[in-house]
């Protein structure tokens, strides 16, 4: 009996061409996964991130981001309370208490009045964004549509990026407020003779951050399979543009995502690559704690920025923050002014982490940090991926591990903050693999088993014998 073979798993060619077929399926691509679509709700929310209008609606002034977040985040918590984003993990409990400890924190230091619309916003920025890509992004299809759609974004602000950097002027601002307000025009100083790319962004920090956050995803993700001409093309073509903001930190952060990425490429025959780098960073953290006059936390911030003024001043940030949330260590001062020296002059707080246990207390420091190394740990630690998702497992830790560095030299807030949440959440689909679906991670339709089907089989085959493939070597 013949059997038929559906179209939609198996081209024409590829029927008559069994071996190109099994080829495909060993490297793990998906003819259909190349045009799969996001769905609507993570499209919207991608897109309206680099859409800076701020929409007055009454006494509140909604971005468009934030506006999609307080849409999803109802039907995106019943969806997770029932169970369509697998099972409940430890950092969405962690992170769900750490919204509950910051508007605590709020009201002591402002009241409930004054603590209701920022605990509303951080509630919508946190879990609305986590819970988000917690609900969508559950398999490798969906997670390389979401980096091809991050890449096509930066990459469509390109042009405008580069006149900007050329001539200070902002056209992608200029453009957006003929309709309703935009964020504010920042001017800055330029540096090496070149200014400061803002984008739709509140602060060039911001444009960089954003842009340079998927460099590692852009090779790793998007670059399998793709000839190396393409791949790298693409790569620097995205560095490129984060560069463009002209701030150390983003650079930094595009520095360490390729140096990890490289590490993990000539190295990804050896299996304990990962082990022997985290025992060269902790020696090196050790050297400079014990072997100079500097904290290491100093070191850094002092020796990776464009300006060494800009990196004392960091520094002394440190000290007076730090201070701070040893004298306010359980519940912060939410957003009251910190003491400083009067020399100081601004309250920027240029640290992520540091901010979080300045408003909030140690507590949401804690509960923030564990979720965010609890997802790190048990990702890196998930036994048994095929190739595929091993690769898209490294790029996904590469650039969280990035994110989390960045951190320490630059506040996250607005669109990168709700990117950095939807990108913690992105990743938990790994977690819910399991054994016998290892083979089919990536091919979640006919295909691969179409291609088994009519593959030939080995001499005295009852048809039911699984094909052997080849394993390569995963990084």
């Amino acid at each position: 009996m013949t059997s038929s073979v559906n179209s939609d798993a198996l081209t024409t060619a590829q029927r008559y061409s069994p071996r190109r077929a099994r080829a495909s399926a060993n490297r793990g691509t998906d003819f259909r996964e190349a045009n799969a679509k996001l769905p609507l709700p993570v499209s919207l929310f991608l897109v309206s991130l680099i859409i800076p209008w701020m929409i007055p609606l009454g006494p509140v002034i909604m971005p468009i981001y934030r506006l999609v977040l307080s849409i999803v985040l109802l039907p995106c918590a019943f969806m997770w309370l029932n169970g369509k984003a697998g099972r409940i993990r430890a950092p969405d409990m962690g992170l769900g208490l750490f919204c509950l400890w910051a508007a605590l924190s709020l009201v002591s230091a402002h009241g409930v009045a004054g603590a209701i619309q920022p605990a509303g916003v951080l509630l919508v920025e946190t879990l609305g964004a986590y819970l988000l890509a917690r609900c969508y992004i559950r398999d490798a299809a969906s997670f390389q549509s979401l980096i091809r759609l991050m890449a096509k974004l930066v990459v469509l602000m390109a042009p405008f990026a580069v006149y900007e950097w050329m001539t200070g002027s902002k056209p992608i601002l200029a453009a957006f407020s003929m309709v309703f307000p935009t964020v504010d025009v920042t001017r800055m100083v330029p540096r090496l003779g070149f200014w400061r790319v803002q984008g739709p962004f509140s602060h060039s920090i911001l444009f960089g951050v954003f842009c340079g956050s998927i460099v590692a995803m852009t090779h790793l993700v998007l670059g399998y399979g793709k000839s190396s001409f393409s791949r790298w093309l693409l790569t620097t073509t995205i560095a490129g543009i984060a560069f463009l903001s002209m701030s150390s930190a983003p650079i930094a952060g595009i520095m360490v995502q390729i140096a990890l990425t490289g590490w993990a490429l000539v190295l990804k025959a050896y299996p304990r690559k990962w082990a022997v780098l985290a025992s060269l960073a902790v020696a090196a953290f050790l050297v400079v704690e014990f072997g100079s006059n500097q904290t290491p936390i100093q070191f850094y911030i002092s020796h990776f920025t464009f300006d060494q003024q800009t990196g004392w001043y960091r520094i002394w940030i440190w000290n007076y923050g730090s201070a701070s949330v040893l004298n306010h260590p359980w519940l912060g001062i939410g957003f009251a002014d910190w003491v400083r020296p009067s020399w100081m002059g601004s309250d920027s707080i240029d640290n992520f982490w540091l901010i979080t246990a300045m408003r909030h207390g140690l507590p949401a420091f804690i509960l923030t940090l564990a979720s965010c190394l609890w997802i790190v740990a048990t990702i890196g630690l998930k036994k048994g991926l095929s190739q595929v998702v091993s690769i898209y497992r490294t790029a996904y830790l590469i650039s969280v591990v990035a994110y989390f560095i960045v951190g320490t030299t630059v506040h996250f807030w607005g669109p990168t903050y709700a990117w950095f949440t939807f990108l913690l959440g992105s990743g938990t689909w790994i977690l819910d693999i399991k054994s016998d679906e290892q083979e089919t991670a990536t091919q979640p339709n006919a295909t691969d088993r179409a291609t088994r089907r009519h593959s030939p089989q080995p001499s005295g085959s009852n048809g039911n014998r699984r094909v052997r493939t080849n394993r390569k070597t995963v990084i």
